[in-house]
């Protein structure tokens, strides 16, 4: 069974299989607007916009707090190029969308649900087999012509998580010279362990510009797809291991 539901400003759609059971579904689609109604910067009364308004750090929910700690580590381990500030507010957008698809993942699994997939907004988790008993199919866009598929993966158990201009404009920006837009990069697909690591990873690797590539090269476990702004592909070392056909 699969459902899409419009939350967080974006689709987002899940597919368990072999389930019917709607109340899955409704936890799962509860759990997101939960986070929306948290994290979101549009809302006048989620805690984010509280916080940019000023709340103390000794009024935070303890969630919250763990984010913001999540989003200081990135931001380490990317050396700066993963900053959620900006312009004196603070947006942990670009870690908060993994992060929530990987637990409501995990409550599926506390659920003993094993073969489903989660996608939201192009970032997806991917647990299991298909309704075929196969490993599930994710194609790559070609972020000139969203309509093309340029490359087709097979996943089991697995994060992927793509960042990019074509969908969203021009949305992320180098931290450490916030007047110049990443150059030399179009798109970045990140493989990772699971969808809050590929997403947060993506992120930073894209504001990193053409060197993003070799950034998600050098982290054990994952592994990346970049189309630059010549149309020209650089991959990672192990990511032909994923791929079945090019369109």
């Amino acid at each position: 069974m699969k459902r899409t539901e419009l939350i967080m400003g974006m689709p987002i759609t899940l597919e368990i299989v072999g389930s019917k059971n709607k109340r899955l579904f409704d936890k799962i689609f509860a759990y997101f607007r939960a986070v929306d109604a948290r994290y979101s910067p549009y809302k006048k009364d989620s805690e984010l916009s509280q916080i940019n308004r000023g709340l103390s750090r000794d009024k935070w929910s303890s969630e919250m707090s763990q984010v913001m700690d999540l989003c200081e580590e990135t931001k380490s381990l990317s050396g700066g190029y993963f900053d959620i500030n900006s312009d004196g507010q603070i947006d942990p957008s670009g870690l908060v969308k993994g992060w929530a698809i990987n637990n409501a993942a995990n409550l599926l699994k506390d659920e003993g649900v094993n073969d489903f997939y989660i996608e939201a907004g192009g970032d997806i988790q991917i647990s299991g087999k298909n309704e075929k008993g196969d490993l599930w199919s994710v194609g790559i866009r070609n972020p000139f012509n969203i309509d093309e598929i340029v490359k087709v993966l097979m996943l089991s158990d697995a994060g992927i998580a793509t960042s990019g201009t074509y969908l969203r404009g021009e949305h992320i920006y180098n931290p450490h010279d916030r007047t110049k837009k990443p150059e030399g990069i179009k798109s970045l697909t990140v493989i990772g362990p699971n969808v809050y690591e590929a997403d947060r990873f993506a992120t930073a690797a894209f504001a990193m510009g053409g060197n993003g590539i070799g950034f998600i090269n050098a982290l054990p476990g994952f592994e990346g797809y970049m189309i630059d702004d010549d149309k020209r592909a650089t991959y990672t070392k192990g990511f032909d291991v994923y791929v079945v056909e090019a369109a």
